[in-house]
This record gives structure tokens, sequence and C-alpha cells, in this order.
């Protein structure tokens, strides 16, 4: 991204409150995206959310009151997020200078935990997907691989003996749309196609690294190396199934466990390891396909109801009315 290009998405920040963590993400990021009214996204981490929306309240009353909830301060939308929803509030409609804006508050410790143990597939399904980190002040972009290959894992699990690194990439975009109820009614059809052919670039930036390592371990295959459309070959047998399980966060492989049933097996260090029983590549990739959706469904229905009500009405039905739009392109 342009020097330019970053300092003028650096600058909204300047006048919020101190923030531990901040990217951005969407349409925004497509090299190709020349559409000014495109509204820009940001995910904002901070250790305390209660007291930077009471913060950002004071510092913003004055000359952007159109930030400000309608429904209430910073103790009910903290509250908001997170007993009704997954612990981010989003502000959309955001007008600063000459700019469509939303922004999404997260405390930090959720943060982390989502990223590392996919607890709500909410903010770990965003950061599976190309984003640009402004600020990172506690190092998520590393803590990030570990979402990264976990995503990769379910994905080969998802998908055939052979296929492209655009139906991979495509694999993962889908995870976090298994199951979101917008799905139905409010987003586009070809979304993730949108965001795969207009972000090729940056996710074979993100996800290289992963698969050369699958490379050199011969448990991946090229015909074409450095080809788009080169066909993968992967290897799906039980040894590599379970690999790939192990790959996932131990949350997952916790609740396919209680699916599928765990074994205790004896390392050489002496530490007893609970793995999950794999008759099959074909039953384990169902049981982690059931534990996603259920999760992502969730997790959207909260967030949709305590963005209504966190957000208030006019600007939850404007956005779901922005959202519906685009969704009835696609299917015209």
């Amino acid at each position: 991204m342009e020097i330019d290009k970053i300092a003028e998405l650096k600058s909204f920040l300047k006048v919020l409150p101190p923030v531990g963590f901040c990217c951005v993400y969407g349409s925004s990021l497509h090299p190709n995206n020349k559409d000014k009214s495109t509204m820009v996204d940001y995910i904002i981490g901070v250790s305390d959310p209660k007291q930077w929306h009471s913060e950002n309240m004071e510092l913003n009353e004055d000359h952007y009151a159109s930030w400000m909830v309608p429904l209430g301060g910073a103790k009910l939308i903290t509250q908001v997020a997170d007993k009704i929803g997954v612990g981010v509030h989003f502000n959309p409609f955001v007008t600063w200078n000459d700019k469509m804006l939303k922004y999404g508050v997260v405390r930090m410790h959720d943060l982390v935990q989502d990223v590392l143990h996919w607890e709500r597939f909410y903010l770990c399904g965003r950061l599976q997907k190309p984003v640009h980190i402004l600020v990172d002040n506690l190092d998520i972009g590393d803590v990030n691989s570990v979402n990264l290959r976990a995503a990769v894992s379910a994905a080969l699990l998802l998908l055939p003996s052979k296929f492209t690194e655009e139906d991979l990439y495509s694999k993962i975009c889908s995870l976090s749309y298994m199951g979101d109820l917008r799905m139905l009614f409010a987003e586009d059809k070809n979304k993730v196609k949108r965001i795969v052919e207009g972000q090729f670039g940056l996710f074979q930036s993100m996800y290289k690294p992963f698969l050369k390592e699958y490379e050199a371990k011969e448990l991946l295959t090229f015909s074409l190396p450095n080809s788009h459309q080169a066909t993968i070959s992967q290897d799906c047998s039980l040894s590599m199934t379970h690999s790939l399980v192990h790959s996932l966060p131990p949350l997952v492989r916790r609740k396919m466990g209680m699916k599928l049933g765990e074994m205790q097996v004896l390392k050489d260090s002496g530490r007893v390891l609970h793995e999950v029983v794999i008759g099959s590549r074909e039953e384990a990739a169902r049981s982690m396909q059931r534990i996603i959706r259920r999760t992502v469904m969730v997790s959207s229905a909260r967030q949709a109801v305590s963005g209504f009500l966190a957000a208030g009405g006019i600007n939850a039905t404007r956005y779901l009315a922005n959202k519906v739009r685009k969704a009835w392109k696609s299917w015209t």
C-alpha cells in the first residue's frame, strides 16, 4: 500500500483515544478499487472498551456528534457488546475528512482469544483475509500466524485431492461465512469470489509461507510452480488428516473429540495428549465443518442483535438496507 494511503488511513486515529491495535480491511484494500465512496472499515483493539468509549465521546462530542451512539454511553455499549454480541461494537456511517468510515472496537483479550482459539469465529475469520495493520503494540500480526495455519488446515480438510490456489483461498475465505445468517439475504452471493479475485496477491503473500512449508514436507505438490492456476495435489491419507486436525485450535479439537471420541497418547517426553479419534477424512471434515458453522451462526445472530441495540435502530436499519441492496444486485 502506498505511503500516502497509509498516512491517510492513520490520520483518523489521531482524533481517537490511543489504541493497542488497529487494522483496515475490505474493498478499500483492493488494488484496483477506484470507488472513492467505498466505506473504509477499521478494527480497533483496546485494553478497556468502556474507558475507551468514554474518552472517545468526550474527545469528539462537539465536532463529531454523528459518531455518538443514540441509545446511551460507554457502559451500555460495552454491556451490549459483551453480553449480547461477541465483544465487538461497530459504529458505522462515521463521516470524517469527506470519507465514510466504520470502526469496530474490541477488547484486546477477546481479540487474542478469538484469533488463537476460534472461540467465536468472528474476528479470527476477518484476520484470515487480507488486512492492513496500522497499529500493533502487542504483535497481533505474529500471533495471527497461528490463525492462518489453522485456516489452511481447515480448508485442506474440506478440499479434494486436487485443487487450485484460488480454490484454496476461496475455501479459507468461506470459513467465516459458513452459517452466517447474513448470507441468506444480506450479502452478495459472489462475495467470496469477489474478495479472492480482488485481493489474490494479498492472499498469496499471507499464505505462501505455509504452502511452501507443506510442499517441503511433501504434503502438497504444485504442478506449475509460481502459476495462479497451478494444480495443487494434497496427501489425503489418514496420517495427513491427523496432522491437519492437530493444527486446528484446541477448542475446535475438543469439540470434535466430544463428537468423534478421544484417545490418550503418551509422548516421548512423558506428556499425555488427548487426540481426536478419526475414522476417516470425510468424517473429520464433516465434524469440523458442523462446529465452525454452528459457531459462526450463533456469533452472527448475536452480533446482529447487539448492533441493532447499541448502534440504534436508524443506523442499524440503514446499514442492513445497504447490505440487502448489494445482495439483491448480486442475485438479479
